[in-house]
């Protein structure tokens, strides 16, 4: 696994941020596969959750980036009827693209984009030796959390949105994923990107080296 060295963050010197790292994930008692139109209000309605507690078990997860096949913790006991009557697990997207109308639909979600890129794509965790002395933060100082990716600023400018599709990896959703440019690297240069995955250094330096292509969505 490769080292990580983010850009010099001024304003966090600045203001003396103290960043720890959560080695330890949340435990819950379930796992949910999030369907099109989840939210953390729905779903801590549907179990029965306080919301808060439910945000709280998904550090990583962005209330405004739910998915469909987001794997998202649940605390407390679960309903066990649902439990008997919940589906199999869908994790796989649909992904239709109209090249002539710029069009790509991935999730049961529309969006429009202006261009495609292929990239070489790697992944990275919350670890320490991975992050540098700034700890696991992306170049803004916001903790990592599904959904960042680290860029070459002078190919994909940061605060660029893309949906990433063509990856296999058991930590994120199959097919495609929405995206953010919100971090660099020192490794990260040229047609690269960087994904930040929760979970152990161990289990995300499986995901290797892969071929993705970006569609910057609007």
């Amino acid at each position: 696994m490769k080292k990580r060295f983010k850009g010099l963050k001024i304003f966090a010197a600045a203001l003396g941020i103290t960043l720890a790292v959560q080695a330890v994930p949340i435990h819950a008692d379930s796992v949910h596969v999030a369907k099109e139109g989840d939210t953390f209000y729905t779903l801590s309605k549907q179990f029965g959750v306080n919301m808060t507690q439910l945000m709280k078990a998904n550090p990583n997860v962005q209330a405004t980036n739910i998915y469909g096949g987001l794997k998202l913790n649940i605390p407390g006991e679960t309903m066990k009827a649902y439990a008997d009557s919940a589906p199999a697990t869908i994790t796989a997207a649909s992904l239709n693209v109209d090249s002539d109308q710029k069009i790509v639909e991935a999730w049961g979600k529309t969006f429009t984009y202006n261009k495609t890129l292929n990239v070489k794509a790697t992944a990275y965790s919350a670890a320490a030796s991975e992050n540098g002395k700034w700890g696991a933060v992306d170049y803004f100082g916001n903790p990592l959390e599904l959904g960042t990716i680290a860029v070459d600023p002078s190919i994909i400018p940061l605060g660029t949105k893309v949906l990433v599709t063509g990856h296999s990896f058991p930590g994120l959703p199959k097919k495609a994923f929405v995206a953010t440019a919100r971090d660099t690297g020192s490794a990260i240069k040229g047609n690269r990107i960087d994904i930040f995955v929760p979970g152990s250094q161990q289990t995300v330096s499986d995901f290797g080296f892969q071929d993705v292509e970006l569609y910057f969505i609007k």
